[in-house]
């Protein structure tokens, strides 16, 4: 297939583009053309500003793919520029579990409907970033006219790529003595691994699925569990203190992701007790060595 990614030269976004290269698809990636990117002769490339009308407009009219793979839409102008322009035959959107109103155990897709409520045409800065990406995904259920189209609801992605550098934050915090302010370590979250995500938006686009499915890993993890398995794995304790360092993903409750949907066409995730030790590993020898 002839695949357009827009984005794609970041973090998961590279191991999308990896699967779809090694799964044969014709790829093309449009980005700025600031970043380098990895893949060569492998892919072909558009040059556009996605947040420019005209841009988007002068270098997608008149193309045709059979999958957009939309990596960067954050907001409903955002889709629009894209919308009204490009001419595909399915429509996938990176989007989050961030549009859901409140997580918490079993969160499932019905939870939120992007094909119901008002569209508020906003760009990034106009709102929260949970309100933006709601607002992305009605643009696309409810501008798309007759294309088909679907919207992967990630939690947060991890990986030793991830340039955020937030789980990264506890490894450094506990083997530096750094004091930090964890207000909820008991929350137990949904993760999913870097290769794991691009792997599954790379399925999803040899699929028919339609409409949003949620992509997690199997299980849930505490920052508790996390700081316990750094301690005996360095020998340091974590420095804990109100007045330290705010940590990531303070403000969270337990939540889990219901991805039945997405095991109902074939993919099946990693449970997080498999991969998240090893990135923890991972990072105490980056800074053991270094």
């Amino acid at each position: 297939m002839d695949i357009l990614v827009i984005g794609g030269t970041r973090f998961f976004g590279i191991h999308m583009v990896r699967e779809l290269i090694k799964r044969g698809h014709n790829v093309t990636i449009a980005t700025r053309g600031i970043a380098k990117d990895e893949f060569g002769d492998q892919v072909g490339r558009i040059t556009l500003d996605r947040s420019d009308s005209l841009s988007v407009r002068n270098a997608l009219a008149g193309k045709y793919f059979d999958v957009v793979i939309d990596k960067i839409a954050y907001s409903s102008n955002d889709m629009k520029c894209v919308l009204d322009v490009i001419e595909c035959g399915r429509y996938i959107h990176m989007s989050s579990t961030a549009v859901y109103e409140k997580l918490h155990e079993n969160t499932s897709e019905e939870e939120f409907d992007p094909s119901v409520g008002e569209i508020v045409w906003c760009d990034r800065a106009d709102a929260s970033y949970n309100e933006v990406k709601r607002q992305a995904e009605r643009a696309l259920a409810q501008c798309c006219g007759d294309m088909k189209w679907a919207a992967v609801r990630c939690p947060v992605v991890l990986g030793s790529d991830d340039y955020t550098k937030r789980l990264y934050f506890y490894v450094e915090h506990i083997m530096k003595a750094k004091p930090m302010y964890i207000d909820n370590p008991d929350a137990r979250m949904s993760f999913i691994r870097s290769d794991e995500a691009g792997k599954f938006i790379a399925f999803l686009a040899e699929s028919d699925f339609e409409g949003a499915v949620n992509a997690s890993s199997d299980n849930t993890v505490s920052m508790r569990e996390i700081c316990e398995f750094v301690e005996k794995r360095t020998g340091k304790n974590a420095v804990l203190d109100k007045d330290g360092d705010a940590a990531p993903y303070n403000g969270e409750t337990s939540f889990s992701v219901n991805t039945d949907k997405a095991k109902a066409i074939g993919f099946e995730f990693t449970d997080i007790r498999e991969w998240i030790f090893d990135l923890l590993c991972y990072y105490i020898d980056e800074i053991e060595n270094n």
